[in-house]
């Protein structure tokens, strides 16, 4: 089997996720942010393209104007950026809407993404669905990414109970999830992680519901 042409992808890694209104709640956003740094430090030993994204919106918006301190990276993040690193700016949740990154990883003959940084619930959901249908391969480390208590008409739900439902959907057709120490072992190894699929996921269900 051949090996994935991999590229990391850092989503949004963005101050507004640690001490704005979208503070991430589960993961830890300190662990999390760890995991990134980890990741980060593997691809660059692996000579993985890394691509990190930020997210900006204009003027008077609540979140990430343009210049703003939520709009910066993270400063950890900022010292770590190489200059080999593909920046992308995007004003979508899709990290492909809207940009030339698809683009650019076919150039790179890449075919598998890995999703780390910020939200799971929504720019991580979306980059995946559209990977998808650009014909790319995709992974999220489940403890690289995170995810932020949510409430409105429609009812509420924890960022815990949020995350870890929507791991088991990326999981059950959009990606591999996967934790960053198995990534890196992945990475080391040249191998392709494991994804299901909707079907197997849905015996796997019905199997557990029954037995609960």
């Amino acid at each position: 089997m051949t090996a994935p042409r991999r590229a990391l992808v850092v989503v949004d890694v963005q101050q507004e996720y640690f001490d704005g209104p979208l503070e991430i709640q589960y993961p830890p956003r300190e662990q999390s942010l760890a995991n990134i740094e980890a990741a980060l430090d593997a691809a660059a030993a692996h000579d993985v393209p890394v691509v990190v994204v930020q997210h900006r919106m204009p003027d008077g918006a609540p979140v990430f104007v343009e210049g703003s301190r939520g709009w910066s990276l993270h400063p950890d993040l900022e010292r770590r950026i190489d200059p080999t690193c593909k920046r992308v700016h995007k004003q979508y949740a899709s990290v492909f809407a809207g940009t030339d990154l698809a683009g650019w990883l076919r150039a790179r003959e890449v075919d598998t993404v890995t999703i780390v940084g910020y939200m799971t619930n929504n720019c991580d959901l979306a980059t995946a669905a559209e990977a998808e249908a650009l014909g790319f391969a995709t992974e999220i480390l489940s403890d690289a990414t995170g995810a932020i208590h949510l409430a409105n008409a429609a009812g509420q739900v924890s960022a815990q109970s949020l995350h870890t439902t929507l791991m088991v959907l990326l999981q059950s057709n959009f990606a591999a999830v996967t934790t960053t120490t198995q990534w890196i072992e992945a990475v080391q190894s040249g191998s392709t992680l494991p994804k299901s699929n909707l079907v197997e996921s849905a015996l796997e269900g019905r199997s557990a519901t029954a037995l609960a």
